[in-house]
């Protein structure tokens, strides 16, 4: 018989063993690392983006520019509390930012809403004789309204002292007048028990 018959199958390799790993010393000297990819933080990327934030950006806008780490890692390093002082640094970027929406809504509000028609000759310029017409652009003043209300809610909910809603809560009494405390106080005798007479 030859060593290669047909159907036979070789017997299996076995898997090479792996060589252990050596444990490192965990005395007082030895640094402890969180496992994973470290991480891309630094001052001058958490600087440059709170400044962004601060200048009315949204964290999305600020995290497209060139060079910023993407939203998540934000929050992530929003969320670690080994930074906590980008999370105060990036807190007062948020407030400023709420400022920064308040003088939007004012030029928004002041921005003109007029748009300008073409004459009969196709040309913009007012040819003397009145040709040119300017217009309300009821478009223009709805895209501001929806412009506006969107800074005033993002506003009252990042700086809600400031910006939000005054909620006064008033208690009064009938028609008005001050409310009336009174209280009742009834004395029961209770039933006579046997064991008592």
């Amino acid at each position: 018989m030859t060593t290669k018959e047909k159907g036979a199958k070789p017997a299996p390799k076995k898997p090479a063993k792996k060589p252990v790993a050596k444990k490192k010393a965990t005395g007082s000297t030895a640094r402890t690392r969180k496992p994973g990819r470290p991480s891309s933080f630094t001052e001058a990327i958490g600087i440059a983006l709170c400044a962004a934030i601060a200048e009315g950006m949204s964290l999305r806008k600020a995290c497209a520019l060139p060079g910023m780490p993407d939203v998540s890692t934000v929050i992530r390093w929003l969320a670690d509390e080994e930074r906590a002082e980008f999370c105060a640094q990036y807190a007062r970027a948020r407030e400023a930012q709420a400022d920064v929406l308040a003088e939007e809504i004012l030029s928004i509000a002041d921005e003109e809403c007029t748009m300008i028609l073409a004459s009969k000759h196709g040309s913009h310029d007012d040819d003397g004789e009145g040709h040119t017409e300017v217009v309300f652009d009821s478009t223009a003043v709805a895209r501001n309204r929806l412009r506006v209300d969107a800074r005033k809610w993002l506003a009252s909910k990042m700086a809600p002292k400031k910006y939000g809603d005054k909620i006064t809560a008033e208690h009064t009494g009938a028609n008005g007048g001050a409310i009336q405390v009174a209280s009742t106080v009834t004395f029961v005798r209770p039933p006579a028990r046997a064991e008592d007479e």
